[in-house]
């Protein structure tokens, strides 16, 4: 939607959550397939952000896929493979020929992290990353690559380090931040933070999400790249944010109430006015909860 400020993209993750699929009365029943289903929803809203990149690799062949099956002004965020953002990663996740080089012990292993594997493989590793997502970049479908980091990433030199490291292995695309450990923005840390990524245009991920866990980050909104500025919302669960669950649609199982999102609507136009570009996306993907709660959202901010 267009404002007197930037424009503001609304949308969701993970299109092909199952329970959207199979109980979210969303996509129509003649919608079988995963082209029907892409189709179906670019049809109903201008961005989607890709999580199954944080646990598998994306293809080149993918994004031309993506590209063919949505509208030319279309956007795709893209989440970060779990190895660059130093989650555990699946070994059998691996391109092939880089899980075959791995050292015997490693590929004996269930999960592997960055620091344990070979820098070279690393390096293709972010090469074959950053090669797949370029049609959607050329095609201008690329909105920027999600960094999610695990709330084991705290404030400190090393982690800033790394997050100039990121936007240098990708040079060509718009890298967006988002915390999971509460030093980043507490109040001491906050103007810094935030300091540190304007100098360097990397745009802040602002966040709900449940309060009170050393994962927790407050609902601020900031814009700190003029090109772009994102908001998610993970839901307000406290009794499943830090729980097992068996999926994750689990863990995000929140209907928000229109009260809630009208707490955003004042921010994320601050920030639309901040930004050329405002991406807000719902990740409480469970059944039809995030799309109903990002047409409410869309509906407010109209």
């Amino acid at each position: 939607m267009e404002r007197k400020g930037g424009k503001v993209l609304v949308g969701i993750s993970s299109w092909t959550e199952p329970t959207l699929i199979k109980r979210g009365n969303f996509y129509p029943k003649e919608a079988t397939s995963a082209e029907d289903r892409l189709r179906f929803y670019a049809s109903q809203f201008p961005i989607v952000e890709v999580d199954s990149t944080y646990y598998f690799p994306p293809s080149e062949r993918n994004s031309v896929l993506w590209i063919e099956r949505t509208p030319k002004d279309f956007t795709f965020n893209i989440k970060a493979y779990s190895l660059l953002t130093n989650h555990p990663t699946k070994v059998d996740s691996l391109y092939k020929d880089v899980k075959e080089a791995l050292p015997e012990d490693l590929a004996a292993k269930r999960n592997v992290y960055r620091e344990a594997v070979p820098p070279e493989l690393v390096d293709e590793t972010w090469a074959r990353f950053r090669e797949a997502l370029m049609p959607l970049h050329s095609a201008g479908k690329l909105g920027a690559v999600l960094f999610q980091f695990p709330h084991w990433f705290v404030i400190g030199r090393a982690a800033k380090d790394y997050l100039l490291e990121c936007a240098k292995r990708l040079p060509d695309y718009r890298i967006a931040v988002e915390f999971r450990h509460k030093s980043w923005m507490e109040e001491r840390n906050r103007r810094g933070t935030l300091s540190f990524l304007e100098t360097h245009r990397l745009p802040y991920v602002c966040v709900d999400m449940p309060q009170g866990f050393a994962s927790s980050l407050p609902p601020v909104a900031a814009a700190t790249c003029e090109e772009l500025a994102m908001v998610r919302f993970h839901g307000r669960d406290p009794a499943v944010w830090e729980k097992k669950t068996e999926t994750a649609a689990e863990r995000f199982r929140y209907d928000y109430d229109e009260r809630e999102l009208e707490e955003w609507i004042p921010r994320i136009e601050a920030l639309a006015d901040q930004a050329r570009e405002t991406h807000v996306v719902l990740n409480n993907c469970y059944e039809n909860y995030a799309v109903k709660n990002a047409r409410q959202l869309a509906s407010l901010l109209e």
